[in-house]
């Protein structure tokens, strides 16, 4: 275990824009929640796994196999925004928000955001992984682009290809400069869990429909991680066949 406490949080709901009832979908005889919630289990330094849905269809699949799962309103734009209704029930000092689309997790990765919290000094607000990107992955608008400081702080995140390259559009002009891909799990200080509603409501985050741009925008700190670990995000259809497909193959197993 962690010497900080650790809580995973897992937000699920069922109206997704892009893939309704996704977190529900059948994933090798089980919901494509309870992979992400099996693999959370297995990370070593986390002390808790809860889940925060909207819908009492989600709730009752998470308790019938035994999960720890509460209820939260239908309001709730976000991720993030669901897990600060909930903050004061749970006795952590960081909280790990796990997407609920990410059956593919590596245990590893949630470890990893723990083990920057153990050694940073001071502490940063939030931490979060970042990879390496090419090719048509700097273009697709549900891969989130990262630019970073010198010193592995987070400028800003985008759903469009960033940096632009102002000056060499040639195909292959790219290969010279290093894009990141933000990887959608994050850990907070519970401080800014409990202080997210002192901050200002963001008009980037709005646009881009990224939740860390409302913290980016208040001044808070957010660092980045390079990891070789790269779960695969069930955002359409295509992306859940290909999950089934490499279960099924690769005969993963939580």
């Amino acid at each position: 275990m962690s010497l900080l406490k650790a809580i995973v949080v897992i937000p699920a709901r069922l109206a997704s824009e892009r893939l309704p009832n996704k977190v529900l979908a059948d994933i090798g005889g089980h919901p494509m929640l309870w992979h992400v919630y099996q693999r959370c289990l297995q990370a070593s330094k986390v002390d808790e796994v809860h889940v925060a849905t909207d819908a009492e269809e989600v709730a009752k699949a998470v308790r019938d196999w035994g999960g720890k799962v509460w209820m939260t309103d239908s309001t709730c734009v976000s991720g993030t925004e669901r897990i600060v209704t909930i903050v004061d029930k749970l006795e952590g000092d960081i909280i790990i928000n796990v997407q609920g689309d990410q059956p593919l997790i590596e245990p590893e990765l949630i470890n990893q955001v723990i083990e920057v919290f153990e050694k940073a000094a001071p502490l940063p607000d939030i931490v979060t992984p970042v990879c390496s990107i090419y090719d048509d992955k700097i273009f697709d608008p549900n891969l989130v682009k990262v630019i970073r400081r010198h010193d592995g702080y987070a400028l800003y995140f985008s759903r469009s290809s960033i940096p632009y390259l102002r000056d060499d559009m040639e195909e292959n002009s790219s290969k010279s400069i290093r894009f990141w891909g933000h990887i959608g799990i994050y850990g907070y200080r519970r401080q800014m869990l409990e202080e997210y509603h002192l901050l200002p409501k963001s008009y980037l985050e709005e646009a881009e429909k990224l939740e860390q741009l409302r913290f980016l925008q208040a001044g808070k700190s957010i660092f980045t991680f390079v990891t070789s670990h790269y779960p695969i995000s069930v955002d359409t259809p295509a992306d859940l066949e290909e999950v089934r497909s490499f279960i099924i193959r690769r005969n993963v197993q939580p």
